[in-house]
This record gives structure tokens, sequence and C-alpha cells, in this order.
């Protein structure tokens, strides 16, 4: 079980460690465990700096990439449970990581999530020149052509991957999996018509969409999204069928609840400023700003939603 805090502290009181000190005392660290630039560095950036003005605190993004995300996750798992040193996760896939592969931490015992900063519905996405323009003509042409079909995603194990599957599985369509290293490389492929179908998330494929290189189906939230208003769920469609991201903070167990509290609290309001949130929404991801409980109980739902379907597709990477 994840551990979770009790409610939010208001950002306005001091928090104390088991020591004693007020929080935060000393510089903060979220770590983010991809390369700088990306997508995930930018949008912890987007939350570091209204953090620190909120705390009086410095906060700084810190960079720890390398093996799919493994190294930097490890690394403050690792870290004292003091607050000082958290980690920008994010959803499905990562939790689930353990039923795929042995990692060097447990993605659910080693954190204590913190807030959930944004959710991130992923998009059915077709090359531009394909003919079908809603989920019901592209389901009926992929039945059709059963094995002869192919999906793209940016990686074994990656969201793009499961949704997919869950995809073929509730469709009744029997797509071969294409994988490819990463969304850049995934999008080149898509463009160029090695592709006939992928998830991608409206960060990564706004500008293809732009440049007329693919076209937007449905999303993967199980109703239509406030930031693409225009698209249709896919369970509109495909009965049952919904997944959705997310990106949010999490610290080493053990964090004592003031602290978890404060950082949590500081979170939702800095979410919740017109300036974030109008950067987040530019970004086709929706503002979210969890409670601890919130983000507990959407990570052990990813769980039990999605560790049965990679046993089922014998996913392993």
């Amino acid at each position: 079980m994840l551990a979770a805090g009790g409610a939010a502290a208001s950002v306005g009181l001091p928090a104390f460690s088991q020591q004693g000190e007020a929080f935060p005392s000393r510089v903060i660290r979220i770590v983010v465990p991809y390369p700088a630039g990306g997508t995930t560095d930018q949008l912890a950036r987007a939350i570091a700096q209204p953090m620190r003005e909120v705390l009086g605190q410095t906060v700084i993004v810190e960079n720890k990439p390398g093996a799919g995300g493994t190294i930097g996750t490890d690394y403050v798992a690792k870290q004292p449970a003091d607050g000082y040193t958290l980690v920008f996760g994010n959803s499905g896939p990562s939790a689930t990581a353990g039923l795929m592969r042995k990692l060097p931490y447990d993605p659910q015992k080693d954190f204590r999530p913190i807030s959930g900063v944004m959710r991130v519905p992923m998009i059915l996405a077709v090359p531009a020149d394909s003919p079908h323009k809603s989920v019901a003509e592209f389901v009926a042409w992929a039945r059709s052509r059963g094995d002869k079909v192919n999906y793209g995603s940016t990686g074994v194990g990656g969201a793009s991957h499961l949704y997919s599957e869950y995809f073929n599985e509730l469709a009744g369509t029997r797509f071969q999996h294409i994988p490819y290293t990463g969304a850049p490389p995934l999008l080149t492929a898509f463009a160029g018509g090695q592709v006939q179908m992928a998830f991608v998330t409206g960060l990564d494929g706004a500008v293809m969409v732009q440049a007329g290189k693919i076209r937007y189906l449905a999303v993967s939230s199980p109703k239509r999204t406030p930031v693409l208003p225009d698209l249709p769920a896919i369970a509109e469609t495909v009965p049952g069928f919904q997944a959705v991201g997310w990106f949010g903070v999490l610290a080493p167990a053990g964090v004592p609840d003031p602290v978890a509290q404060k950082l949590s609290s500081t979170i939702a309001a800095v979410v919740r400023r017109p300036e974030v949130s109008k950067f987040l929404t530019d970004r086709n991801v929706e503002p979210w700003g969890s409670t601890q409980e919130e983000l507990g109980r959407t990570i052990e739902g990813e769980i039990a939603q999605w560790g049965p379907l990679v046993k089922k597709f014998n996913i392993t990477v």
C-alpha cells in the first residue's frame, strides 16, 4: 500500500521535520529521471519556480537520466526521507514497471505520493492521409485486415505500447507492434507512412498535427477532455476503454507527515495559478494538483488495471 498522509496542510503554515526544524530550511531538489529539455523536464520546471515563490526557498530541477528513468528514480528512493529530494514521476507503465522487469527499488513501497501535477490523456492518431475519419471506421477497416495492420510505440512496456494492446483487446483488432526508441523516431516513422496507428500525447503530437503529418481520432480518457474538447473519447466507440496518464511528485517513503502535507498543498496551490494552468493546457495536459491520497489511489488503480494485462500480453522488458 502506498503511504499517504492526511489532509493537506495550509500552505501558509510552517511544517516541521522529525528533528524539529522548520521546513523548508534549505534547497529542495526535484529530480527528473530523463534528459534536460524533454517533455518531463519542461513540465517539472513549470512548477519549480512557483514552488520557490510559495515556499520562500530555492527549488531546483536536477536531471539524472538513464535506463528508461530507473537511474534517477532509484537515486531518489535511496535519499534521506526529509522532503528535500523529490522525483518528478509519471504514470501507469512506470508504476507497473516492477511487473515487467527487476528494479533496484519498489515502485510502491519505496515512495510516498505527494501530488499529481497533471493528467495526460493519450490520443489515438493515424497518418494524415488515412481515409478513416472516426474510430468506428478505423476499427472496421482494421478488423477486415486481420494481422496485416500495425501500430507504433515509443518502446516496449511504455504507455503507447500498453494502450495499443489494450485497444486491440477491447476493439477486437490485431494490430502488430513496431517498437521505437522514444517519441521522436516514432513520429518520424509515422510521418513517413511506416506506421498505421499510434497512441501519442498532445505534447508529442502537436507539431506533427500542425505540420499536417498525422491526424487525431479520439482521446483515451473515459470522456471528452477540456483540453481537446472536439475529440471524442475512444470509449464512445469501444466501450470500457479508459486510460489516463499523469505526471506528479513523489518523495522517498518515510517523509514526515507535516513535510509531505506542506509539499502537497504547495504543489496544489501552484497548479491552480493561472499562468501555470495555462502553460499546461496549452500543451494539451489537464492541470490536476491532487492530494496525496488521490495520487496514491490513482497509482493503486493503475496497478490493478495494468498488472493483469501486462501478464496476459506477456510484456517483458
